[in-house]
C-alpha cells in the first residue's frame, strides 16, 4: 500500500492531459476515446451486469492460480462481495469498451477472466468482435459463463486453463488486443509478455492491469515498456498501455483518465 501510495503520489506530479500531448496518434486516442464522453448504448448491458452481480448472494470455491488475494483470505467467496471488493468499475469497462471499438480489434484475448467485467466489454466493442479469455479456476468459470449467456453474449470462448498452460496450447493465434488482468506477479508477468510476443502484430495493443500493485509488478512494467519492440507506451496509473507501430518513434506518456 505504501509503494502504492507513493506511485500515485509520483503519477500526479508526472501526468498530463490532451494538452501535454505531442503525437497525433496518441493525440487522437486521448481526444477520440480516452476523453470520449458519448453514452454507448453497450453502457447499459454493462452496467446491467454490474447490477446482477451486485445482487448475486451465490458462493462458490474459488482456486487461485495466481498471486494470490490481498483482500480474500478464504477461498469460500460470494459474488456480490467480489464484485464490490476486487471488481473492475464502471469507468474503466467503458474505457476498455471505447479502446477496443476505437482501435477496431477483432480477435482479443484476455488473461483473468473472473466475473466477466472486463470480457464483456470487449465482447460488445463491435460486431466482429471475438473474445478468447483464460480462467484457470472452474467455478469462478461457470459463473462467467452464466452471465454472458445471461446477456447474449455468444462471441466469447473461455479456456480453462492457466496462463502457461494456454500460451503453450495456443501457439499460432495473432490478437489485436490483450488484456491481462490476472496474476499480479512481476517475473511471471514479464514472461507472460515474452511469450505473448510470438502473438502480436504492428496495430496490436498490451493493456496490463494493476501496474502499481507492488514493486515487484512495476519493475515489470518499466521493463516491458523499456523493450526493443515496444514504440508507445501509456501509463494511466492503473493501467499500463503499449503499442508495437513500428511507424512510430518510441515514446513513454503519463496520461490521466
Amino acid at each position: 500500500m505504501i509503494h502504492q501510495a507513493k506511485s500515485l503520489i509520483k503519477f500526479l506530479r508526472l501526468s498530463k492531459n490532451k494538452h501535454g500531448v505531442h503525437s497525433p496518434f496518441v493525440y487522437s486516442l486521448v481526444t477520440q476515446c480516452f476523453n470520449d464522453s458519448r453514452k454507448y448504448p453497450a453502457y447499459r448491458i454493462l452496467k446491467s451486469h454490474r447490477k446482477a452481480l451486485k445482487q448475486d448472494a451465490s458462493v462458490i470455491t474459488t482456486v487461485d492460480h495466481g498471486q494470490g488475494s490481498r483482500i480474500f483470505k478464504h477461498p469460500d467467496r460470494k459474488i456480490s462481495v467480489v464484485y464490490k471488493k476486487v471488481g473492475m468499475k464502471g469507468k474503466r469497462q467503458k474505457l476498455l469498451y471505447r479502446l477496443a471499438a476505437y482501435l477496431k480489434c477483432e480477435t482479443m484475448l484476455e488473461f483473468g477472466t473472473s466475473l466477466g467485467l472486463g470480457t464483456v466489454p470487449l465482447a460488445l466493442s463491435n460486431e466482429f468482435a471475438y473474445v478468447h479469455t483464460v480462467e484457470a479456476c472452474e467455478n469462478t468459470t461457470k459463473i462467467a459463463e452464466r452471465y454472458f449467456s445471461k446477456f447474449g453474449l455468444s462471441n466469447i470462448q473461455i479456456h480453462q486453463k492457466t496462463f502457461k498452460e494456454f500460451l503453450e496450447y495456443d501457439p499460432k493465434e495473432k490478437y489485436d488486443l490483450i488484456f491481462i488482468d490476472g496474476d499480479h506477479n512481476g517475473e511471471r508477468t514479464i514472461a507472460y509478455f515474452n511469450s505473448l510476443l510470438n502473438h502480436i502484430h504492428n496495430n496490436s495493443v498490451i493493456i496490463f492491469d494493476d501496474i502499481y500493485w507492488s514493486k515487484g509488478m512495476t519493475e515489470a512494467w518499466e521493463t516491458i515498456r523499456a523493450h526493443e519492440k515496444v514504440t508507445v507506451s501509456i501509463d494511466t496509473f492503473q493501467w499500463g498501455i503499449v503499442f508495437f507501430r513500428k511507424e512510430q518513434r518510441k515514446e513513454h506518456f503519463v496520461i490521466r483518465t
